[in-house]
């Protein structure tokens, strides 16, 4: 009998560079699946999450950074650009993917299906940001805003979800990590 993959390793996806792929590359891992922008006030999230990428990659981790310019037009350049300025600015060495859409109409499938799988996001006491979308306002389950993040498990089963203002080495997030790394 063999087992059925879970849903989000048969999801298409296009690396950076525009190599087409699937996410079953990462299968038997934990990911932090984040959206991100280099236009933001929370883009220095990125040393953080290169971070924790560095500090988890050798027990199994990943971090899967997708651009977005959803919000603010904060992620405007091409995926070439987007490159340089991780590689330039924050060193970036986990993988990144080409930019798309995390929320509206155009929204990717994979983001629809986090975002329906894991519908809150554990926030940061007293945040000012909900999950309307626009930052602030009433709750819904769409994408709060640039770098919210998607803690799976090495099943491929989204465990977890951090609002956008929760760090990527806070550690609500690093003890998650540290407690599915533990779990085979």
């Amino acid at each position: 009998m063999t087992l059925k993959q879970p849903e989000l390793y048969n999801f298409k996806v296009e690396t950076i560079t525009g190599q087409e792929t699937t996410l079953s590359n990462y299968e038997g891992k934990v990911l932090l699946i984040v959206n991100v922008a280099s236009k933001c006030g929370l883009t220095p999230q990125y040393e953080a999450l290169e971070k924790v990428y560095e500090q988890y990659q050798d027990k199994g981790f990943e971090v899967l950074g997708f651009p977005a310019n959803d919000f603010g037009a904060q992620e405007p350049g091409t995926n070439a650009e987007i490159q340089e300025f991780c590689n330039l600015n924050y060193s970036v060495k986990f993988p990144l993917f080409a930019k798309i859409a995390v929320k509206g109409s155009n929204q990717h499938p994979l983001y629809q299906y986090l975002t329906e799988t894991k519908p809150v996001a554990t926030q940061n006491p007293g945040s000012q940001l909900d999950a309307s979308g626009s930052g602030v306002g009433h709750k819904s389950s769409g994408i709060l805003w640039n770098f919210e993040k998607f803690l799976v498990n090495r099943h491929g089963e989204v465990v977890e979800r951090f609002a956008p203002d929760v760090v990527p080495d806070a550690s609500v997030v690093t003890q998650a990590i540290e407690t599915e790394l533990a779990n085979s």
